[in-house]
């Protein structure tokens, strides 16, 4: 093989091994993702592994003093944010796989390549792809799942205003807004909708539709809850656009498990407590949290009949945040109360 053939496949070899070691390390440091690692990191392993008479080939070949592609420089951001690094470097990789592939082809190469194993890698790389810049869009909104986690329940608002409620419980501190309605026409509830999302958008706070898959999609909320009986999270997880965040109630551990697996980015886990605001709700208590806690390293919040006097024992047991419905619409000042909350919250960890 002429030495310019030696060349192309060493250079092209290095830029593939960096680009998933950075990879790899995105997903291993700042992921914590045990699955995507070491699926980067086994195509790193095929891709770069040969003989040492292979390699000293290729290390012969070398010659970047003579390399006239050394000193062209690509005008490129200085500064890169992690999304953008993630579709640089897997580009990078990708392009590379495609010209290793290439040049296994050509007659005559020694030694051999596989023009098979750098096609399976790099349409391998396509998933992986996705599912990391998927991860790193929801990361900083799985982020904010802390604190009190405000549920507006329009049957239990009755005729009160759904934006007048919800810039109470923002103004006593509320990070997330959840909107939970089971009986309103989807017409009716589209617009309520809108009106939370640009409400929740204009002050930083997260707003998240329970159930309507639909709705969510349609008002560009940050995410979608659901249930054990509703949508299954690995389908919602493939229709949701990559930045909207998934959230799953869980009576169990497995439960949990499950959730974790098939791309929810939290879980709800309840009912912590008896609690009027759901039908003969499965009462599983602090002691399943702290389970569920040692199970998953997804955000936990704790649900199902919590107030200020009960929401630090939550917290002590492993909750991030704490979804409060009936303690908070019932309440005189619901500022105020969600204050409370907050505190209590805040004293058990």
């Amino acid at each position: 093989m002429p030495n310019q053939r030696q060349r192309i496949i060493d250079a092209n070899l290095n830029r593939a091994g960096e680009g998933l070691h950075l990879l790899e390390e995105l997903a291993r440091m700042l992921l914590n993702d045990a699955a995507l690692t070491q699926q980067l990191k086994t195509i790193r392993h095929e891709i770069l592994r040969g003989d040492l008479a292979f390699n000293q080939t290729l290390i012969q070949s070398r010659d970047s003093e003579s390399d006239v592609g050394f000193d062209i420089e690509v005008a490129e951001d200085k500064k890169r944010e992690l999304p953008t690094m993630v579709v640089a470097n897997a580009r990078r990789v990708q392009e590379a796989l495609r010209i290793l592939e290439e040049m296994a082809k050509v007659p005559g190469t020694t030694p051999e390549l596989d023009a098979d194993k750098f096609k399976q890698a790099r349409f391998a790389l396509y998933t992986i792809e996705q599912e990391l810049l998927s991860r790193l869009l929801r990361q900083d909104k799985s982020a904010k799942i802390t604190g009190l986690y405000a549920i507006i329940d329009s049957q239990l608002l009755g005729k009160r205003n759904h934006i007048k409620v919800a810039e109470e419980l923002i103004r006593g501190g509320a990070g997330v807004i959840q909107l939970r309605d089971k009986f309103t026409p989807k017409a009716e509830l589209l617009p309520i909708a809108q009106g939370l999302q640009k409400l929740c958008a204009g002050k930083g706070v997260l707003f998240i539709v329970n159930d309507h898959l639909d709705i969510t999609l349609a008002c560009g909320a940050d995410g979608l809850h659901l249930g054990q009986e509703d949508l299954p999270i690995s389908i919602a997880r493939h229709l949701l656009p990559m930045d909207v965040i998934l959230g799953c109630s869980v009576n169990t551990v497995e439960q949990a498990k499950v959730a974790e697996a098939n791309g929810a980015d939290y879980i709800a886990v309840g009912s912590m407590y008896p609690t009027g605001s759901k039908e003969k709700p499965r009462v599983v208590g602090v002691g399943r949290l702290k389970q569920v806690r040692e199970a998953v390293s997804l955000p936990l919040v704790a649900i199902g009949g919590i107030n200020k006097d009960d929401a630090s024992e939550v917290a002590a047991n492993g909750a991030d945040a704490v979804a409060v419905i009936s303690a908070l619409l019932e309440a005189k000042d619901i500022a105020e109360a969600a204050r409370r909350i907050i505190k209590s919250f805040e004293a058990g960890k």
